[in-house]
């Protein structure tokens, strides 16, 4: 494990010091819980822009594609695709 060093803003050093104390968690924990949720909220951000595909969600998590699934269908994100390739999905398993 890596040792980083940074300065924060004293409302960020509040925050976590409220959220250590809510959680019975040291600081150093809840830090890192912080960066797991938030780098997990901007690669479910990039899927629902289109920027990453379930695979490459899945793979930036660390999941499984089903648990990529079911963390995004917990969140209530829908796949971001029009109806017409949709429909352009269906077609080309018929051809096969």
């Amino acid at each position: 494990m890596g040792v980083i060093s940074l300065r924060l803003k004293d409302k960020d050093l509040e925050r976590i010091e409220e959220l250590s104390k809510l959680e019975r968690k040291d600081k150093s924990t809840i830090a890192r819980e912080l960066l797991e949720h938030g780098w997990e909220f901007l690669m479910v951000r990039y899927y629902k822009e289109g920027k990453l595909s379930l695979a490459g969600v899945a793979k930036k998590l660390d999941i499984s594609i089903s648990e990529a699934i079911d963390l995004l269908a917990e969140l209530g994100i829908e796949a971001p695709i029009e109806f017409e390739d949709y429909l352009k999905g269906f077609e080309v398993f018929k051809d096969k």
